[in-house]
């Protein structure tokens, strides 16, 4: 069911009779270039500054704005401490607006929920809905857009179980990879969720297999401004290969024994599983580029189609080893 809204974003400031700094939220998802995205905005001073616009990554998000927004102990203190997460939200939102910004753009994979919760759920951003709401509620209904990535479920899969064991949290089974495939939560599940928490905010998918590695296309469709190209063209956080992700096993005294054997990336599910989430994402991307239901506008590279929803073989091959002895080395994003 499509609902049915009235103005949205900056619009819906005007009709009120003032304008006010509207929220852009990207909100990954997580192994789509998020980190290679933070960095680059680390580096766009003098564009933000010369369009008005205010940024906050997770270096800050998680140390002193969203903390207590989501989770807590009981639920009464769960409440307590929700309720004063958003009140610092407010006022640092508050802050950005009296320095001038005119657009805030808030940028943490964390926001829908994290890799690891997904793993252990077998179902992906399960909690997303919730989580938009109390974001919404924060923001005191400013967020006008929000720019999300999705990437095929078999690769965001086997990226995510890369990183999470590589830092140390332990191999899904075989059970766990069953399950996972047999989820029927997809990408269009998730966007709906996004949808029915934010209702008055424009939403906009770029298929990262189009976009992989050009951080500037994210800026452009969160602000509707040309952004200046990347000239480090970095890509940092890439999901360890098998070699790296056995030596940190052995090194923390895992069973290195429960990856197979080989070099190259980490594919933990079967031919049969593989085949079923890539299916799951064609079915996403038919819904998406068939309209979304009106829920969401999915963004295409016309140049980058013929690519389809797999990466070529020069990436799929390539994992975080390759950052290693370079000038900039990958940090958690």
């Amino acid at each position: 069911m499509i609902p049915v809204t009235g103005p949205s974003g900056a619009a819906a400031f005007l009709m009120k009779g003032r304008l006010g700094m509207d929220v852009i939220l990207h909100i990954g998802a997580h192994r789509t270039g998020t980190t290679t995205f933070q960095r680059y905005m680390r580096d766009q001073t003098d564009y933000l500054e010369r369009h008005a616009i205010g940024f906050w990554g997770p270096h800050r998000t998680r140390k002193s704005v969203f903390p207590g927004l989501f989770r807590g102990g009981g639920i009464g203190r769960v409440e307590n401490t929700a309720f004063r997460a958003a009140g610092r939200v407010a006022l640092q939102m508050h802050g950005a607006e009296q320095r001038g910004a005119r657009h805030l753009l808030v940028s943490d994979e964390n926001m829908l929920g994290t890799a690891r919760y997904n793993l252990r759920s077998g179902a992906l951003y399960p909690a997303a809905g919730e989580r938009m709401a109390r974001l919404c509620d924060a923001f005191r209904g400013r967020i006008s857009r929000v720019v999300m990535s999705v990437r095929s479920q078999d690769h965001w899969w086997a990226s995510a179980a890369a990183m999470t064991v590589g830092r140390g949290h332990p191999v899904p089974s075989a059970q766990r990879c069953e399950m996972i495939a047999n989820d029927t939560r997809s990408w269009r599940d998730v966007i709906t969720d996004l949808a029915c928490a934010l209702p008055d905010a424009e939403i906009r998918v770029l298929p990262f297999e189009q976009h992989m590695g050009r951080p500037q296309d994210i800026l452009y469709q969160a602000t509707d401004r040309r952004a200046p190209i990347d000239p480090k063209h970095l890509w940092l956080n890439r999901s360890p290969d098998l070699a790296r992700l056995r030596d940190v096993m052995a090194q923390q005294g895992g069973d290195i024994t429960q990856l197979p054997q080989g070099q190259g990336r980490w594919l933990p599910f079967s031919h049969e599983q593989s085949a079923q989430l890539r299916e799951a994402y064609a079915d996403d991307m038919f819904w998406l580029t068939a309209g979304a239901d009106g829920l969401a506008h999915l963004i295409t590279d016309p140049i980058r189609n013929q690519t389809g929803i797999n990466l070529h073989a020069g990436v799929l091959t390539e994992g975080q080893g390759h950052d290693f002895g370079k000038e900039h080395v990958a940090r958690s994003g």
